[in-house]
This record gives structure tokens, C-alpha cells and sequence, in this order.
């Protein structure tokens, strides 16, 4: 197979055309995960407690992850100028809403299996 067939071809694994890959490269990582499903079980989260419930985490690590996943269209982030200090909260788009299923049948099996 040559590199032009391998990046047309959507069923080569981990190929630009696979999907896995790409929902992997959006969600993978050791924090996204874990973060969505708390924004998750919180509705909205404030940064603060984020950073206080995510155990282990770095702020630096936080804060680049919600900006990707700000950007690639998981959570909204809403800022209150209004307030000092100026509050910002985080909280699921439809799109992040749509795979938490997935990483909730994910959690379940880890609880059932990895005891």
C-alpha cells in the first residue's frame, strides 16, 4: 500500500482518515477525560474547584487543556468581567454532552474490571 492509498483510506488504522484517531487526538491525554466528566457530574464548575477536585493536575495542564477543549468545541467558557476577582465558570457544549455516554460505559467497565 502506498503513503496516497494509506491517507485516503479511513479504515487504515491510525491513518489521517481514521476516525478513532481523531477522536483520540481530540479527548486522549491523561486529563480531557477526567475533566469532561467532571464539568459533567458539576453541570458548571468554576476553574477553582477544577483545580481542587482534579487530583494531581497542574495548572498549567488544566488551563491548556480546557483551552483545547474550548477550541475544539467541548466546553464553553463564560466570564463575569462584572465581578471582582472576575469569575469564570466551564460548562459542556451539546457536542461533549454527546460522547459522555461513551466515557461513562468507560468508567463503569474500569469499576467492574479493575479492581
Amino acid at each position: 500500500m502506498n503513503k496516497k492509498n494509506i491517507d485516503e483510506d479511513k479504515n487504515f488504522i491510525a491513518g489521517p482518515g481514521c476516525s478513532l484517531k481523531k477522536v483520540l487526538d481530540l479527548i486522549g491525554g491523561k486529563w480531557k477525560i477526567l475533566i469532561l466528566c467532571f464539568i459533567y457530574q458539576e453541570g458548571t464548575v468554576r476553574y477553582g474547584r477544577l483545580s481542587k477536585m482534579i487530583y494531581g493536575i497542574t495548572n498549567t495542564m488544566l488551563a491548556n487543556s480546557l483551552k483545547e477543549m474550548e477550541a475544539d468545541g467541548f466546553v464553553v467558557r463564560t466570564v463575569f468581567p462584572d465581578e471582582m476577582p472576575v469569575k469564570v465558570e466551564y460548562s459542556l457544549t451539546d457536542k461533549a454532552q454527546s460522547i459522555l455516554p461513551i466515557l461513562l460505559e468507560l468508567k463503569e467497565w474500569g469499576e467492574n474490571n479493575l479492581k
